[in-house]
């Protein structure tokens, strides 16, 4: 029995996107799931009509998650379009416009918090590693899968350095750690010698088991130490997240840039490397996640312009 057309050609277009450095994790299990729905509706070809249908097939899926699947089903349809124009690509305007969530920013109460929920976790190991996972997203702003991919060997408690590989695009940074920092990681190193039952795994954050930690067991781990330490949703669209850590730490260090009088704007670019953001707009849109920190750029905006003739 021959492969499915859509198989082969899903295959060739994830390992080009690939060799161009996009990872692809999430889009590469959607794609199949659709192929697959492809296969049994007999489809040798991909139609509007068709993509839309698995698209909205989840019951009560929210607009995100659809937007999500039609996005990954778009790029593959172009991509087929190319080699065969009677390809179909489905248009945006089938689903409702896609609201931005608003941010969650933690305050230092509500990190302690976190923290705090989780040394109380039930094993002595996931305590320690969810601890420090937390303390490091908060201090450093590092994507969850960068934190998640990092080795033992990416920590240079010595040098005070953090080595993200490989992360958007295939592009590698160093981070510099504050001292305590240094000395929390330190620490949570000799607590994972101790209690890891295979201390050798090269994975920097681990289970109880021993082996690194994924975003499937981490994000309903994050859930529960929400709930323990007492957090709720300030509204529909603004939930605390994981990746709220992350928001939190770049409106940060931009409202102590504009405390400390600094040009903000000529120092995005820092916070953008810092980051890893692929495109420095991504940086400039935590200039609006935050009241406060509209209130300090209107401020030294009206400054500014008390100083002009």
């Amino acid at each position: 029995m021959s492969e499915h057309p859509l198989r082969a050609a899903l295959a060739n277009y994830l390992a080009v996107r690939r060799s161009l450095g996009f990872k692809l994790t999430r889009d590469a299990l959607l794609l199949e799931q659709f192929v697959s729905f492809c296969e049994q509706a007999c489809a040798q070809r991909v139609t509007s009509d068709l993509a839309i249908a698995w698209v909205t097939a989840p019951q009560k899926a929210s607009p995100s998650w659809m937007s999500m699947r039609l996005t990954a089903v778009r790029g593959f349809a172009f991509w087929l379009q190319a080699a065969d124009p009677a390809a179909e690509v489905p248009e945006r305007r089938w689903l409702p416009p896609r609201r931005r969530t608003n941010p969650y920013l933690y305050t230092d109460a509500e990190i302690a918090a976190l923290m705090e929920a989780a040394r109380r976790a039930r094993w002595p190991l996931s305590a320690a590693t969810y601890e420090t996972l937390i303390g490091l997203l908060t201090v450093s702003g590092m994507r969850i899968g960068e934190a998640i991919r990092l080795d033992r060997d990416d920590v240079s408690v010595d040098d005070g350095l953090l080595t993200i590989r490989d992360s958007k695009l295939g592009k590698s940074r160093q981070l510099v750690m504050h001292p305590t920092t240094v000395s929390a990681l330190r620490s949570y190193l000799k607590k994972r010698a101790a209690l890891s039952p295979t201390p050798a795994e090269p994975a920097l954050f681990v289970h109880p088991a021993g082996n690194r930690i994924v975003y499937n067991s981490v994000s309903p781990m994050f859930c529960a130490l929400v709930r323990r330490a007492g957090l709720t949703p300030r509204s529909a669209h603004c939930r605390p997240t994981i990746h709220g850590l992350r928001h939190t730490f770049a409106v940060n260090t931009l409202i102590g840039w504009y405390r400390q009088g600094l040009d903000v704007q000529a120092r995005l670019p820092i916070l953008s490397t810092w980051m890893g953001h692929t495109d420095p707009k991504w940086t400039y849109w935590y200039l609006s996640a935050s009241p406060e920190l509209l209130v300090l750029a209107a401020e030294r905006l009206e400054a500014s312009l008390a100083r002009q003739p």
